[in-house]
């Protein structure tokens, strides 16, 4: 298993304010599998996203990807791993505003011992015309793709995406799926993201349903139907 995911337990506030957002998750991602987490809001999706992203830890359990256990690192070993094997993608661009498109995707490759080449990327991305304006030059959907673009050319082994479509319209929302689905094809990232949008498990290989911190629901997708075909 590329990605367990071991009776990951994590609680919020002391006392009467203490509130347990995840109640013992077990889950096991293949390599290179689409693996979407779905659930309402508080579900504990963002959560689980966090701790496997070692942005933040759980009280209890672990996670393991291909065989270490971030749990075992020290601070200084956890950021190396971080940047070694995992590209995040936020609902929020989190773009340099003083920086142009290509530089803002450099930012990703310096952070790599093995990236790719970052005018590929712009030209997978349909940015390599842009690469030189600013993030405020482009539109929201393009921002969202240079923020792709800065996570995959690391060649993470692992892309962690939180809502990547929550800040856009229906067709952008399409146009940034297909890109992931594409990207996931292309260079063979294990994918994990998070949504609340119940079209989107149809494109995943695998489903996990969350709710009130525990999984309620988790299988391989049999009828997997392509991005472009999604609809809702």
């Amino acid at each position: 298993m590329f990605l367990e995911i071991s009776q990951i337990k994590k609680h919020y506030g002391e006392g009467e304010s203490r509130v347990e957002v995840l109640k013992g998750i077990d889950i096991g991602i293949e390599k290179g599998e689409i693996c979407v987490l779905l659930g309402a809001s508080g579900s504990g999706k963002s959560t689980l996203l966090n701790i496997i992203g070692g942005i933040d830890s759980a009280d209890s359990g672990y996670i393991s990807i291909n065989g270490e256990k971030t749990k075992d690192m020290n601070e200084k070993k956890l950021t190396l791993y971080r940047r070694k094997h995992l590209g995040y993608i936020f609902q929020m661009y989190n773009l340099i505003p003083n920086l142009n498109i290509k530089e803002n995707v450099e930012i990703g490759a310096y952070l790599s011992d093995n990236p790719l080449d970052t005018d590929e990327i712009l030209k997978t991305l349909g940015l390599y015309e842009h690469r030189h304006k600013l993030p405020n030059q482009l539109s929201g959907g393009q921002q969202q793709r240079t923020a792709i673009g800065r996570a995959i050319v690391k060649n993470p082994d692992i892309l962690l995406c939180d809502e990547p479509t929550g800040a856009l319209d229906y067709n952008t929302s399409k146009e940034i799926l297909k890109l992931i689905e594409e990207i996931n094809h292309k260079y063979g990232n294990t994918v994990v993201m998070v949504t609340h949008n119940d079209a989107i498990k149809n494109m995943a290989d695998r489903v996990v349903k969350m709710r009130d911190g525990v999984v309620r629901k988790n299988y391989v997708n049999k009828t997997k139907i392509p991005a472009v075909e999604l609809d809702w």
